[in-house]
């Protein structure tokens, strides 16, 4: 993700309400997203619908990573000749 830039990039919730179709045209030009403050902290994020997508592809990603590396250290896993023993005999159906 490119750098944040705060002048453009950080922005108050009464500033969204009051140009909402700006900032959402914004963020799908740019790809970056506007964090919004309310009362001087961060609140929220506004993503391109694309930037979320892929946000959210990658975390199911890492969840499926870090799941069969807890079922490798528990010894559920599988060795490369037995997966390949159980592909041919299905093949060969």
């Amino acid at each position: 993700m490119p750098k944040l830039k705060p002048s453009r990039d950080i922005q108050p919730v009464t500033e969204f309400r009051a140009n909402a179709a700006q900032f959402i045209e914004q963020v799908r030009e740019t790809g970056e997203p506007v964090i919004l403050t309310q009362h001087g902290k961060s609140a929220a994020v506004l993503l391109d619908v694309d930037a979320y997508e892929a946000l959210m592809d990658e975390i199911e990603l890492l969840r499926d990573v870090r799941t069969a590396e807890e079922q490798v250290a528990a010894g559920k896993g599988l060795s490369h000749a037995a997966v390949a023993k159980k592909l041919r005999a299905r093949l060969a159906r």
